[in-house]
């Protein structure tokens, strides 16, 4: 057939040409630069990696602050924040925060990486898991009580449209922030502070757990149902911190890079250290106790706080903000239960507390021209009034959005679970699966006659729902007569 044959050779001479433009285009390309590119990228993709396990992180954190009835719900609903996530990303995130066309608003090129460059995608990658940590925050400030269709709505709408402007903003070429010379290294406010801003507006819509909050207080006491799992995913958190921070340097092959990385590195570990230790220490004085994971949150504020000026802080410096983050976070834990705002995770506290500080701490803390140096000239304070306008411009762009999301959705009833699926949790209601099945505590070399007979000692109790008697002591919990639950 002379068609096919035709077609066949003009199919293999486009071929020879393709490869033979990429060959010329590789070896006219100076190898140095070419390694000096791969290193970056490589940096970034490793660097993005660790930043993707933070996700575990925060999962294993909220399935141990919440009760073991909903902690499938919260599990399924960190992975869902990459799955959903990644596409909404892809499809219009990306493009709106780096696309090559656009102005200092918004990118307008590259949905769905049509005519994107291959070499680009490391970035994008790396990107990409920022993006998804700022929608994860969410998701603890709400814990126990959100309708998982409500979750799929916040969730693409953050990742893919809430979210990608304000790095456009702050960190694209083309970003007016930017122009400004607004400081924020790697997010305290472009990602914390966004994603505390929108958990405080989804706390305030959708109300305190049941039981939560009485006609007197003291507030009823909700712990979560796993201290070691918590511990777990803050331990996470913690190492993927020293990766979200250094890794945005974005580059490791330019003559200083380490060493930018380096003292990011360790700024971030002191910042946490000074969190950690502060907010114990302020708990201890009020409450006598050593709380572990207020001690966590701490430590994770402190990180949080050391986001915007980890790479131009002396380490000394890095040590007073941390101990500032301790204070902060403590102090709104506290003003979030005296305004009867229920934040299971203190999301709240961590990222909007610790972020805002941050965002505020680099004009007076960046070595040798902060405030603290040069508070006799104008420049210095200059830069805090464009902080402190990126920082107002994040948080009132997030609590429109916010607002938006969560007070449509309540507005169509969509946003809060029902009283009795809140009661008997959300696993096995909505999902079908529990986390800790009785069943999974039985023997095989034990018969099942009842519901009692073969279970170990231990598990030989009253497990019917909303009885607040344990039948092995015969004492009445009262902490959860008002929740009707206590597990």
């Amino acid at each position: 057939m002379p068609g096919l044959e035709t077609l066949t050779s003009e199919a293999s001479l486009a071929s020879v040409t393709s490869e033979a433009t990429m060959n010329f285009t590789m070896t006219t390309q100076d190898p140095v630069l070419v390694i000096q590119k791969n290193i970056d990228n490589f940096f970034l993709i490793v660097m993005g990696i660790i930043v993707f396990l933070m996700q575990c992180g925060f999962a294993f954190l909220e399935a141990g602050s919440v009760r073991s009835k909903n902690t499938v719900n919260i599990l399924i609903k960190n992975m869902l924040d990459l799955l959903i996530g990644g596409i909404a990303y892809w499809a219009m995130g990306w493009a709106i925060a780096y696309g090559e066309t656009g102005n200092g608003f918004i990118g307008t090129s590259q949905f769905f990486s049509y005519q994107m460059q291959h070499e680009k995608y490391p970035f994008w990658f790396f990107q990409f898991v920022f993006a998804a940590t700022a929608a994860t925050i969410v998701s603890g400030s709400i814990a126990e009580r959100c309708c998982f269709s409500a979750y799929f709505v916040y969730s693409i709408i953050i990742t893919g449209w809430v979210y990608p402007p304000v790095t456009h903003w702050a960190w694209d070429d083309h970003g007016w922030l930017k122009a400004l010379g607004y400081a924020d290294f790697a997010g305290s406010g472009v990602v914390h502070v966004l994603g505390g801003t929108c958990a405080l507006v989804g706390c305030f819509f959708i109300g305190p757990r049941i039981g939560r909050f009485k006609n007197s207080p003291p507030p009823t006491h909700m712990p979560g149902h796993s201290v070691p799992l918590a511990g777990l995913g803050g331990f996470i958190l913690l190492f993927g911190f020293l990766a979200f921070n250094g890794g945005s340097q974005l580059k490791i092959s330019r003559p200083g890079d380490t060493e930018a990385v380096g003292i990011a590195i360790v700024n971030t570990i002191l910042g946490g250290s000074a969190g950690g230790i502060m907010a114990m220490v302020w708990n201890y004085i009020e409450n006598k106790k050593w709380s572990y994971l207020i001690t966590l949150n701490g430590a994770l504020t402190g990180m949080v706080s050391l986001c915007a000026g980890c790479n131009v802080y002396e380490p000394w410096a890095g040590l007073v903000v941390g101990m500032l983050a301790g204070c902060v976070y403590y102090g709104v834990s506290k003003l979030m239960v005296k305004c009867k705002l229920d934040d299971p995770l203190d999301a709240v506290a961590v990222h909007l507390g610790g972020g805002s500080l941050g965002v505020l701490a680099v004009p007076f803390f960046k070595q040798a021209v902060g405030i603290l140096w040069q508070g006799h000239i104008t420049e210095a304070w200059e830069l805090l009034g464009i902080n402190l306008a990126g920082l107002l411009t994040i948080m009132a762009w997030s609590a429109f959005w916010s607002t938006f999301i969560f007070g449509g959705l309540q507005y169509f009833n969509n946003l809060r679970i029902g009283e009795q699926t809140e009661i008997k949790g959300n696993d096995i209601t909505k999902h079908g699966e529990a986390a800790y099945p009785k069943d999974a505590w039985v023997e095989e070399q034990y018969t099942r006659n009842s519901s009692h007979v073969g279970l170990p000692p231990n598990m030989k109790m009253d497990f019917t729902p909303n009885n607040d008697v344990d039948n092995k002591t015969g004492v009445s919990n009262m902490a959860y007569a008002e929740a009707n639950e206590r597990m």
